[in-house]
């Protein structure tokens, strides 16, 4: 477990760590990976010109923090999600309605995204992007130890928030719900 930090000097460079961060998810919402440079993500902060490149080595590193901070706070909450609402349609109901509230407010999803399918290019950057993919499997063992139907559903999530994006109507909770359902609660595939 990491101890608090309680010099204030360094508390100060880790909130600013933290808003030059938000900042490059801004950025990335609105112009792409390519539109991040120190200098944006600077202004989008509010911090002076310097701030992005006193903190960060590198856009690389600036996109790192971005994506890792992204998928642990994704994945944490799925996690939490889990443990409140544990299995049943109750569950299922409750992500289906979350996951339409997030396809709605498409903007911090576009840019988790394009973060997203950069680990595709930098394996460095795959075990964020694992830990989210874990986190959606857990949830996914509240309803099933099928490993196939478990896979399934990890393919599933990113696949429906994604397709929300393309669409200019996002699903609703009932076809989300609908989905999942499928997924995890009725056969997957009829036997012949």
């Amino acid at each position: 477990m990491e101890e608090p930090i309680t010099d204030g000097r360094r508390v100060k460079g880790e909130r600013r760590k933290q808003e030059l961060i938000e900042a490059t998810l801004r950025v990335v919402a609105r112009e792409g990976v390519a539109g991040v440079s120190h200098r944006t993500v600077a202004r989008e902060a509010d911090l002076p010109a310097t701030a992005a490149a006193y903190h960060f080595h590198g856009i690389d590193d600036l996109l790192a923090a971005a994506l890792t901070r992204s998928m642990d706070d994704d994945a944490a909450r799925m996690r939490r999600f889990a443990a409140d609402t544990g299995g049943g349609a109750d569950g299922l109901r409750e992500l289906a309605e979350r996951m339409a509230e997030v396809v709605a407010e498409p903007d911090h999803l576009l840019a988790e995204y394009e973060l997203y399918l950069l680990a595709a290019r930098e394996p460095k950057l795959r075990p964020a992007t694992h830990r989210w993919m874990d986190a959606v499997a857990e949830f996914a063992r509240r309803y099933t130890d099928d490993s196939v139907r478990i896979q399934i559903l990890v393919g599933v999530v990113d696949g429906l928030l994604l397709q929300g994006l393309l669409h200019d109507r996002p699903p609703t909770a009932d076809q989300l719900e609908a989905v999942l359902r499928t997924v995890l609660v009725e056969p997957a595939f009829a036997a012949d």
